[in-house]
């Protein structure tokens, strides 16, 4: 079966919600996911050695790798249909409809389980419906895949105002100080500051120690995941080795602003020296063999 959308199909939905349109909008983003959704159900069946999705890059699909552990084939879908639940969620928000918002965004997230903007907007459609419990759950799933300060931070916001209402004030501590030591000027992360400030202002004394101990009680991490700084600083060696040095930039900065600068030039070197060690091996390798073929003639 023949893909029935192209990704210029769904940019030129995007441009139609970028100018207001949302009704016209409406109209064929809901086709075309109808037409997606006969495709998918025909042709992306699932099975314990292959998977679809539709990551936006190569640093997504990498990621995906390592996070996921998901040993199956990855097939890569011709167009994004993320970006087409992501828009029709869109229209759906805009007119309050939250829970066909709900369903739309789960797709967007099943095609690009990586994208945390689909997370936290889906995190943000369940807290309006009223559940609580998955609003926190999709924050929390945020931590381990986020690539950006502000998706880092805003997901320890949310789960800081969870541990609040929760009545777990250390907790909700550990995450404000998580959510600044992020993104000190994300708006979500300065008003829990200010929250807790007003509701429990002794906790400025805590020490970190104690604070980051209160969250990694409830499962979680304090700060950025380093698999997804590995993969960043991966993809930029690839990059430069492509010549593409822009890019190279762009991805190692994006390590550098997700877990510091000591950290970042710290796994590079890791990554150089474990490169270099894999070339040494492969270099005797070949002279094993060049030796071996000339034993044989």
């Amino acid at each position: 079966m023949e893909m029935p959308i192209a990704t210029y199909d769904i940019d030129y939905a995007e441009d139609l919600l970028a100018e207001g349109e949302l009704e016209t909008a409406r109209v064929l983003l809901e086709e075309l996911a109808a037409e997606a959704g006969e495709y998918a159900d025909t042709a992306c069946i699932a099975t314990d050695a292959r998977q679809w999705f539709s990551f936006a890059t190569p640093f997504e699909r990498l990621a995906y790798r390592r996070v996921e552990r998901d040993p199956r084939e990855l097939t890569q879908l011709e167009a994004p249909f993320d970006r087409l639940y992501a828009a029709l969620a869109y229209v759906y928000i805009q007119k309050g409809e939250y829970e066909s918002a709900r369903d739309a965004l789960k797709q967007a997230v099943r095609w690009n389980p990586m994208n945390c903007a689909h997370r936290l907007n889906l995190a943000e459609v369940f807290r309006a419906l009223g559940n609580i419990q998955e609003w926190a759950a999709l924050s929390a799933s945020v931590l381990e895949r986020a690539t950006t300060p502000q998706a880092l931070s805003r997901a320890f916001a949310n789960l800081g105002q969870f541990f609040l209402a929760a009545e777990k004030p250390l907790a909700a501590e550990g995450c404000r100080r998580a959510a600044i030591r992020a993104c000190a000027d994300d708006p979500a992360a300065t008003a829990l500051a200010a929250h807790i400030d007003q509701e429990h202002p002794e906790l400025t004394g805590v020490a970190d120690a104690e604070a980051n101990g209160a969250v990694e009680a409830e499962g979680l991490a304090t700060g950025a995941n380093a698999e997804i700084a590995v993969c960043l600083l991966m993809c930029a060696t690839d990059a430069a080795a492509e010549d593409d040095r822009n890019e190279a930039t762009r991805l190692t900065l994006l390590a550098r602003d997700l877990i510091g600068a000591p950290a970042c030039e710290a796994l590079i070197r890791l990554i150089r020296e474990s490169d270099a060690e894999l070339e040494q091996v492969a270099g005797e390798a070949r002279t094993r063999g060049a030796e071996s073929d000339a034993e044989g003639e």
